[in-house]
């Protein structure tokens, strides 16, 4: 069996017909016999091109509304048959079935459907069988057939054919192969995601058919790999490529400033998936000028981001600092320039996009999946469990701290004031080493930690928190509560006029 093997026909049957044309008046002039069925075939007859109906060669109709077209023995043996087998050869010319040496066919849009809110009958309507049946016999039968099975490669099947008059290479013919699986795998994983959206069926389907190579992983002497859209989350103005870190911080970045979308401007500076600077002002200068001050040190070097358009005032303050990522919904034109001024500092416009509902990673020789934490507390979930009550400006900054501590890695404990945080003790092994390392750092940047207040990612099961708390000014305590010794810290709070809400909910972060 020859490596290289001349097209001598070709099936087509698409639903994109976009830079078709091309492809078509090719096979024209290299005297390849095309075969269609419905508007594909409509679409090269209106070309002026010739084209042999599927129902010539069926002698058979499309039936049923179009569902079945080429599911028929003369068009699948076509495909299937092994030219270098002598009993296939012979079966084609005993029952008539024309060799087919290259398909072209593409699959209903199903995910777009599903996106665009259709209803369920559209949805199933879209779930294609002849098409998706037509791509894996072609891929599978490589050895004979070139399968070309999104729009996508229409340009690249285009320059192989063009190559040598029509003779394509197994090389080729393989890589398309390759392809051709990735579009099936990826379409049948999206169908049976949409039958499982309440994983009523524990299983994990996964399919990400947008990569990127990164220069390394975590570190230089790890490969790593990004796998989504990012173009469609992000605009990128200006910058060098994201690494691997880069992309996690940013996803830090990302999903604690959806805590504030709709907020007054906020601004927030994150360093390794931690914030070590956040505030809520009038402005987005003032913002960014509070959120720098909690922790201008760690800022160095951090991702930026902010809820708000970047104003030129707010640019100039940021253009002081190396930063790596700054990313905002806008940036009004002086902005923009000024934070151009560092060749390599990455800017970033923030799309409007769905955000994945699980989250996924692995774990021993498996995967772990959960639902992402939708739950932000608020002022009505609130209890009081102490007879002292929190103050208006100190539910604000409850709720401010709790937002933070959500997001910040467990064990947490997170001081803010004025909707600035003050310090934050991140990743600990227990509580008290939390609190403690929160407020060494907040008085090590001279905050005055009277009248602010403190979150807790989880109960305290002890008092000693919140008696570490009180002794370095802090008045109000936002916490789940939940452990059998939840007494003892209110009965502290109350005896030393400490106000204390419960939440009800734990926000550990793994």
């Amino acid at each position: 069996m020859s490596s290289v093997k001349k097209a001598s026909s070709a099936l087509i049957s698409v639903f994109h017909k976009d830079g078709l044309e091309p492809i078509v008046r090719k096979f024209q002039e290299l005297g390849i016999t095309i075969y269609s069925t419905g508007g594909t075939e409509k679409f090269i007859t209106d070309l002026g091109i010739d084209v042999v109906p599927v129902e010539d060669v069926t002698s058979y109709p499309s039936i049923l509304g179009g569902r079945v077209k080429t599911l028929h023995p003369k068009v699948f043996g076509g495909i299937l048959n092994r030219q270098d087998n002598e009993s296939d050869v012979a079966q084609l010319a005993e029952f008539e079935i024309p060799q087919i040496d290259i398909v072209i066919v593409d699959l209903y849009p199903f995910e777009k459907t599903v996106a665009s809110g259709a209803s369920e009958q559209d949805i199933i309507e879209k779930i294609d069988i002849g098409g998706i049946s037509l791509i894996r016999a072609a891929a599978k039968n490589f050895k004979d057939v070139t399968c070309v099975s999104s729009m996508e490669d229409y340009a690249d099947f285009l320059e192989v054919i063009s190559a040598d008059n029509g003779n394509i290479s197994l090389e080729d013919r393989k890589r398309f192969a390759a392809k051709s699986f990735n579009v099936s795998s990826h379409y049948d994983t999206a169908i049976f995601n949409y039958f499982n959206q309440n994983h009523d069926l524990a299983a994990l389907k996964v399919s990400e058919t947008s990569g990127k190579v990164l220069r390394y992983g975590e570190n230089p002497h790890q490969k790593g790999f990004f796998f989504g859209d990012f173009d469609a989350m992000f605009s990128k103005l200006h910058g060098k490529e994201l690494s691997y870190n880069n992309l996690l911080d940013v996803d830090a970045a990302v999903n604690l400033m959806l805590e504030f979308k709709n907020d007054a401007p906020t601004f927030a500076i994150l360093k390794h998936n931690n914030a070590c600077g956040l505030a809520q002002r009038d402005t987005l200068h003032q913002a960014y000028v509070d959120a720098l001050a909690g922790d201008p040190v760690s800022a160095f070097g951090g991702v930026l981001i902010s809820n708000k358009e970047i104003d030129k005032a707010t640019a100039e303050e940021i253009h002081k600092l190396f930063c790596e990522v700054v990313i905002a919904p806008s940036y009004n034109t002086e902005a923009l320039e000024i934070l151009k001024g560092k060749k390599n500092r990455i800017i970033l416009i923030q799309n409007e996009v769905d955000m994945p509902e699980m989250q996924v990673r692995t774990c021993l020789n498996g995967m772990l999946l959960q639902e992402k934490d939708h739950k932000t507390d608020a002022i009505a979930d609130l209890t009081n469990a102490t007879t002292t009550k929190p103050t208006d400006q100190e539910l604000e900054d409850l709720i401010f701290a709790s937002k933070l501590c959500k997001h910040t890695k467990s064990n947490t404990i997170v001081l803010a004031k004025n909707k600035q945080l003050c310090a934050s003790g991140t990743g600990q092994t227990s509580r008290v080493d939390a609190l403690n390392q929160a407020i060494h750092k907040a008085e090590s940047f001279n905050f005055d930690l009277k009248g602010a207040v403190m979150a807790s990612d989880a109960f305290f099961p002890f008092p000693d928190c919140v008696e570490i708390a009180d002794k370095a000014g802090i008045t109000s305590v936002i916490q789940p509560g939940g452990s059998i010794k939840d007494q003892l810290s209110i009965d502290y709070c109350n005896e030393h006029k400490i106000s204390m809400v419960m939440t009800g909910t734990r926000h550990f972060k793994h």
